[in-house]
């Protein structure tokens, strides 16, 4: 499993060296896009509309758009002195609290903790703790240059840290449109939803649901590829430049016109040898 962070988690004055690994992944099949034309990959490229041509990255800045078409560059030097100010490597478990207090709309990536070298003590004594209080801790961590406030929990046994939203990264259920106020609902209405309710009630087991899309997606994919219907991508053919094509032309009517001076050269020379003889 990569590792994609390794530092610290502290609790008071206990230490815990870990490494973070993704506990998720994104199953979505990835479709390109080709030329109807000719089955080739279609490129993208950085274009700038002003000077209608293509900007290598050397030659792109960062910045801020403050207001339309206003901005404030940043330079690279001064977004890595930023990065590096906050980027601690410790992760402070700041305060201990429900799980249950927290909306799951707040909830963005999830994360597996693993102990690193001489941690695994300190390791199993946090999840030990936190499993026998029913606590889980709120910490902030930095990665890949963002500030992140997150939790620490125990799921199946293995310590996980949960990435969530700052509260103004959350935005107001107030602006959402159309939303019913005081309509009126009869008790026979509420009794019928609250049955269909209990009838389709279970317990939640992952493992029986599916993405029926992506599963139906690959099927009709290799239906395709075991029946031979694909595509392959055209050779790209060689395209003399212009400049070439007329310097090709040159050159062959040079050797043309050699030829034919040799030629006649040649005739000249038989000629003037036949007459010496007649002579």
């Amino acid at each position: 499993m990569h590792t994609v962070w390794k530092g610290s988690i502290s609790f008071g004055l206990v230490n815990i060296p870990v490494k973070l690994h993704t506990a998720t992944e994104n199953k979505d099949i990835k479709l390109r896009q080709l030329h109807k034309e000719c089955n080739s990959p279609i490129n993208y490229q950085k274009v700038c509309p002003i000077c209608e041509q293509e900007v290598k990255s050397e030659d792109i800045v960062k910045a801020y758009e403050y207001s339309k078409n206003k901005f404030v560059v940043l330079d690279d030097e001064e977004l890595e002195d930023l990065r590096k100010e906050n980027e601690d490597k410790a992760v402070e478990i700041i305060e201990f609290v429900k799980l249950e207090e927290i909306d799951p709309i707040y909830f963005e990536r999830s994360y597996f903790l693993a102990p690193d070298t001489g941690g695994g003590k300190a390791y199993a004594l946090l999840r030990e703790a936190l499993s026998n209080s029913g606590k889980i801790g709120v910490a902030k961590i930095t990665i890949r240059s963002k500030e992140q406030l997150a939790i620490v929990r125990v799921y199946d046994g293995t310590l996980i840290m949960e990435t969530i939203h700052f509260p103004d990264e959350v935005r107001s259920s107030k602006e959402v449109p159309n939303i019913p106020s005081d309509e009126k609902i009869t008790e026979k209405e509420l009794d019928t939803a609250l049955m269909l309710i209990d009838q389709l009630t279970a317990k939640f087991e992952p493992d029986k649901y599916q993405d029926d899309y992506r599963t139906a997606l690959l099927e009709l994919i290799e239906q395709k590829k075991n029946g031979e219907l694909t595509v392959t991508v055209s050779e790209k053919e060689s395209v003399i430049p212009s400049d070439m094509t007329d310097l090709m032309s040159a050159l062959q009517a040079s050797l043309d016109k050699t030829s034919t001076t040799k030629k006649k050269t040649t005739t000249r020379k038989r000629k003037a040898t036949a007459e010496k003889k007649e002579a």
